[in-house]
């Protein structure tokens, strides 16, 4: 219980990461940062951290023997990054118009979008438990976007980035789950972030080519990628060995709450009892989609 415990504890951590970036994006973007120095400086320094982790990784046989196979898998985990390229771009541009609560539930929407690619691409069909769960989703999305209420002005180019977002959001948790799987981890991590390097590098160098502020390099650029792309793989990658997929997908839906404290806390963004009865709802709607995982797989690997 206690290797348990201890599972659960860096899987929130790692999903805890995930919630503080966006908070962290808009005070850069306090100090004139914009999201393409963002997005360059995160995932640069998040790909040259992830090599030099891999250096440390205890040399042994490759899992691929096959040179070409191993090529082939290794082309397929960087197609793979793109998007995640794609996904980080997209929402540090959603993030320009929208408040962080307001993002960070658009990204959620990766929960359902999953549901709907994996019934058309598997030909699966969804469960009623998982209807319920998209719709409980849709519903909570309206509250906490404070779509209802008629003060309420959101822009709806940030809506469209923010759903881009999740969208390839989606689109980098299917793969990350079926590409590559034989490799550690970090050294998945490290291919997938070179794939994302190169999308975001085509994106935003023809916008920095004329000028970047290259403090970004100083501090918010290492923190992005201390909190985006350089802890969480190691704190997943310690706890997700511990507990089941279901436990921890339900333990890693803490995202969500922690970066709507985040922005009521230190950016100031005003809350509301819809918007927690919003939040409630798309948290009840992933519990209830891996309740069925929590009881059938056990708690630790054999």
């Amino acid at each position: 219980m206690n290797s348990i415990l201890k599972g659960g504890l860096f899987v929130a951590l790692g999903a805890s990461c995930y919630g503080l970036l966006t908070t962290f994006v808009k005070l850069a973007y306090e100090e004139h940062y914009t999201a393409y120095e963002v997005t360059f400086a995160q995932i640069l320094i998040g790909y040259l951290a992830l090599v030099i982790l891999n250096l440390f990784l205890k040399k042994k046989t490759p899992p691929i023997t096959n040179p070409k196979k191993r090529r082939k898998t290794i082309f397929y985990l960087v197609l793979a990054g793109t998007s995640l390229g794609f996904t980080s771009i997209f929402y540090y541009l959603a993030v320009q118009y929208i408040t962080v609560s307001v993002g960070i539930v658009l990204l959620m929407q990766s929960v359902w979008i999953g549901v709907v690619l994996d019934s058309i691409i598997n030909k699966v069909r969804p469960t009623k438990l998982k209807i319920v769960s998209v719709i409980l989703i849709l519903i909570g999305t309206v509250l906490a976007a404070d779509l209802l209420l008629e003060e309420q002005h959101v822009e709806l180019i940030g809506i469209g980035y923010g759903i881009l977002a999740a969208l390839s959001y989606t689109v980098t948790i299917m793969t990350s789950n079926s590409v590559g799987i034989q490799y550690h981890p970090i050294t998945r991590s490290k291919w997938m972030m070179f794939g994302g390097l190169m999308v975001v590098s085509a994106i935003t160098l023809p916008e920095l080519i004329d000028y970047m502020d290259f403090g970004i390099f100083t501090f918010w650029g290492p923190v992005l990628a201390l909190f985006g792309t350089i802890l969480p793989p190691l704190f997943f990658t310690a706890g997700m060995p511990k507990i089941n997929v279901g436990i921890g997908a339900i333990i890693s839906s803490i995202e969500l709450p922690v970066a709507v404290l985040m922005g009521y806390f230190v950016l100031g963004e005003d809350q509301n009892i819809y918007k927690w009865i919003g939040i409630l709802l798309i948290l009840s709607s992933i519990v209830l989609m891996n309740i069925k995982k929590v009881k059938k797989e056990p708690l630790e690997p054999e």
